[in-house]
């Protein structure tokens, strides 16, 4: 099968010898720029950064691009030879040390940039910027020093994948989804904290004590001011009136924010009621789901539409923007929070964890418990514009001027355990 494939591939491979050996250089040169980017990959691989994996592979298949171009242009140019054979085998070999202790490397990448004895290290969904000022909080009263690792993606796998040699003891995320994820892979220890069980109520934290919500983020209705009245919304099945048709924007539904708002639909009234409110979302949009929460705001500013789902904190993002045009778009809108005289508005949170192979369990809980007490749970509304857990902490001055809001009060690991059910209903009605 191979000799066919070769066979089959032979005239193109050719093409490639005879447009590589027009440049005038040899095929040693070729084999060395082969080693040059197999050098390359190695280094994105022990870098372990985000999308390093991605980004190794490519480099990876162009080395080896080059190590097939030198064969070539050798037989093109009549320039075979045992040494040059002796190279080229020589080079792969380097190149594939060279890769592999670049992965070895990446892999221990955490435990050699957070080790610091007596530190917390921390893998965070969160945005450094974001969480830092908790942090420093944090260190000012423990005296305790913190170690971030952030990315938006992985960090579930690669603490799996690091087992009982993981330097992570905390782990915050952004939303119920990527907390079940941590779960779902065994990799979070079980606290026993008094406080935590204080401060966080029951329907935001995991039946098994893995992880507890951290702050609130409510999924509502944005509306404009000028052509909606508050008074027509109510309730986030009031979305499907045929009075919305071509009036509504949102992002794709496989989000997971919209995901979350499904699945809690599902919850409140069952899957073929959720399905019908899917349907008739859809058929009242304005144009097809895309851009961010942001971008929502800004179509309404625009005229593009008239209502639209956002996370609430991102109104405050716009609202408090450097850029005068963004202040615009959040100027233009009203907020709602849904299902006031029921259930409640839907929400979703961000919450944390302690590793289940953390070396320094008891400062971890100390991190948690921290995060859910009146400083941190403040400083969420400040920074963040969500709402504190902790039912004794009052909302800020900017949070208090948006009202106080019914919840939902479903229990949040609930809705996760409906995710996927709400992905199919996603699927099936092009939302």
């Amino acid at each position: 099968m191979l000799n066919n494939l070769r066979e089959a591939l032979r005239p193109a491979l050719e093409k490639i010898g005879k447009g590589f050996a027009a440049t005038g250089l040899s095929p040693n040169f070729w084999t060395a720029v082969g080693l040059g980017v197999a050098f390359l990959s190695a280094i994105v691989y022990g870098l372990g950064i985000e999308f390093g994996l991605i980004i190794g592979g490519i480099l990876l298949l162009v080395s080896g691009f080059f190590d097939m171009v030198d064969g070539q242009v050798a037989r093109v140019t009549g320039k075979t030879s045992q040494k040059g054979s002796y190279l080229d085998s020589m080079f792969d070999k380097i190149a594939e040390t060279a890769i592999f202790l670049g992965i070895l490397i990446g892999l221990a990448a955490p435990s050699i940039s957070l080790a610091n004895q007596g530190s917390i290290n921390i893998y965070s969904h969160r945005q450094p910027f974001l969480i830092q000022p908790f942090l420093d909080a944090f260190t000012a009263k423990t005296g305790i020093k913190t170690n971030v690792l952030y990315s938006k993606k992985g960090l579930a796998a690669r603490i799996q994948a690091e087992g009982k040699n993981t330097p992570a003891d905390v782990v915050l995320t952004v939303d119920i989804a990527r907390m079940m994820s941590y779960q779902r892979k065994n990799v979070l220890a079980t606290i026993d904290s008094k406080i935590l069980e204080k401060n966080v109520p029951k329907h935001l934290r995991s039946s098994d004590s893995t992880w507890f919500a951290l702050s609130k983020r409510a999924r509502v209705v944005a509306i404009s001011k000028e052509r909606v009245k508050q008074s027509e919304i109510r309730r986030i099945e009031d979305l499907t009136s045929a009075k919305w048709k071509g009036r509504v924007c949102s992002r794709p539904g496989s989000h997971v924010y919209n995901r979350s708002l499904l699945a809690s639909i599902i919850a409140a009234n069952g899957a073929d009621h959720a399905t019908k409110w899917a349907k008739g979302l859809v058929s009242n949009l304005a144009r097809r789901p895309q851009g961010n929460d942001r971008a929502q705001i800004k179509a309404i500013h625009s005229g593009e539409c008239d209502v639209a789902l956002v996370n609430h904190y991102y109104y405050g993002k716009l609202l408090f923007s450097k850029m005068p045009s963004q202040r615009s778009w959040a100027n233009s809108v009203n907020l709602i929070f849904t299902n006031q005289n029921d259930r409640g508005n839907h929400i979703n949170i961000s919450g944390g964890g302690v590793a289940k192979y953390s070396k320094n369990k008891l400062n971890a809980i100390r991190l948690l418990e921290f995060l859910t007490e009146e400083t941190a749970q403040r400083l969420y509304g400040e920074i963040n514009f969500e709402y504190p857990v902790n039912p004794a902490v009052n909302l800020g001055k900017e949070l208090a001027k948006w009202g106080s809001f019914k919840e939902d009060k479903i229990s949040i690991e609930r809705i996760a355990s409906l995710a996927r059910e709400a992905q199919k209903i996603i699927d099936r009605t092009g939302w």
